[in-house]
């Protein structure tokens, strides 16, 4: 069997390498000059490559329909992809929130265990610096921008997204599965910040908030998102974990024109009725302090030029005369700070792309095209994405894992 790959990310290298194992004759094709850009920036070059969330846990962090992964994570999951890395001399730490990353903390090794595999295999032909145009008309093979056409028995799609396009995302892989008669769900970004119609102080800009909770809604009130950890302010934007995990649900929406609301809420371990107890006993306790000075009480500096602008309450007024309708809307600030949603970031700053060929059409087992025997996807191409935390990777490089050994197996399964 040879088997041609279209893209050197994560899926393919992943591909190429089960490929191989399985005594297929591999061509591995990528456009840049490098293989696996994206791969070694990933997590700020640290690389979160997989969670060690229990399957069923691990599912409801997929988009789409995340029960079509099981079939691939029974042939790779979690463990398996972590005895891959550290059979190939890729120490593994799990941190916070099951994370788990290369001891020495860069993406680099990631990628050279990858790419030394391959390098040191006699059947895998590596060509960097080749653009593929389109596939050939029995779609076993795929035709170069210079012209020369290179044939074989499969041929597996692995071009990624658009997400991060200086790595090579171009979004070539939708072209050739639309020309091979797939339905491909429209892209939008995803992982990204989201933009709101209020001015964020200058202040704030890059400051991070800890321990703060997250609920975004319809103006109608109708709960999208929830949840609690970290977020920052960029620009006119809202960014950090907390928001790119809430992007995945947002992010077709406001690219279809809706506008959401953002709900901050500063206190989240308190009852809403025990902070308003509590602003009593501290307006009562601090009664000569200054608003401006006194708002040091229950919020970070950086986040006070904020409040005195929503609040509207005197700069200079003292705690004894902050009357209760005042007290009132300083509740609601720490409470319910919110944010009008237009938009996200662009694919410049997305981690990944929600969208692409429509998981129907492929057959999740063996990640064959239902309509094209020897036609095979895996990675950011398919219509697939999850939340932060090394759910992705793992996507990538468990689609990746099966499309390359069924691929040289010639599909039966």
């Amino acid at each position: 069997m040879k088997v041609i790959i279209v893209g050197a990310g994560a899926a393919g290298l992943m591909a190429a390498v089960a490929a191989a194992e399985q005594g297929a004759e591999v061509v591995l094709i990528e456009k840049m000059d490098q293989a696996g850009r994206k791969l070694r920036i990933t997590g700020k070059g640290r690389c979160n490559l997989t969670n060690t969330a229990p399957m069923k846990d691990f599912l409801t962090h997929v988009g789409s329909d995340s029960r079509w992964m099981r079939n691939s994570f029974a042939q790779m999951y979690n463990q398996q992809l972590m005895e891959f890395f550290e059979q190939r001399s890729v120490p593994l730490v799990v941190e916070r929130g099951s994370r788990v990353y290369p001891r020495s903390g860069k993406a680099l090794d990631i990628f050279l265990a990858l790419i030394n595999d391959l390098e040191g295999r006699s059947n895998v032909e590596i060509r960097k610096n080749c653009a593929v145009r389109s596939l050939t008309e029995d779609r076993h093979g795929v035709r170069l921008q210079d012209g020369t056409t290179v044939r074989g028995d499969a041929v597996i799609i692995a071009t990624g997204g658009l997400s991060y396009p200086t790595t090579g995302s171009t979004g070539l892989g939708y072209r050739l599965a639309e020309e091979a008669g797939h339905t491909v769900v429209p892209q939008v970004p995803s992982l990204v910040s989201l933009t709101c119609e209020e001015p964020i102080p200058d202040e704030l800009e890059g400051f991070l908030l800890k321990n703060v909770a997250l609920r975004v809604t319809y103006p109608d009130g109708r709960k999208i998102y929830e949840g609690m950890g970290e977020m920052t302010f960029r620009g006119n934007s809202l960014d950090g974990p907390l928001v790119l995990s809430a992007s995945r649900l947002c992010s077709r929406l406001l690219h279809g024109g809706e506008w959401l609301v953002a709900h901050l809420d500063f206190k989240p371990a308190v009852e809403t009725a025990t902070l308003d107890k509590r602003l009593i006993a501290d307006l009562d306790a601090n009664g000569t302090r200054i608003f401006n000075d006194a708002l040091r009480l229950w919020l970070p500096a950086e986040v006070i030029p904020m409040a005195l602008k929503r609040l509207h309450i005197e700069y200079y007024k003292r705690l004894n005369q902050i009357n209760g309708a005042e007290r009132k809307r300083l509740l609601q600030f720490l409470k319910d700070c919110t944010f009008t949603l237009t938009g996200t970031g662009d694919y410049n700053t997305a981690v990944v792309t929600q969208g692409g060929v429509s998981l129907s059409e492929v057959n999740p087992k063996t990640m064959e095209s239902k309509l094209v025997p020897g036609l095979y996807f895996a990675g950011e191409v398919l219509d697939l994405d999850a939340d932060t935390g090394g759910y992705n990777l793992q996507l990538a490089f468990s689609t990746g894992h099966c499309a390359g050994f069924w691929a040289a197996q010639g599909g039966k399964n």
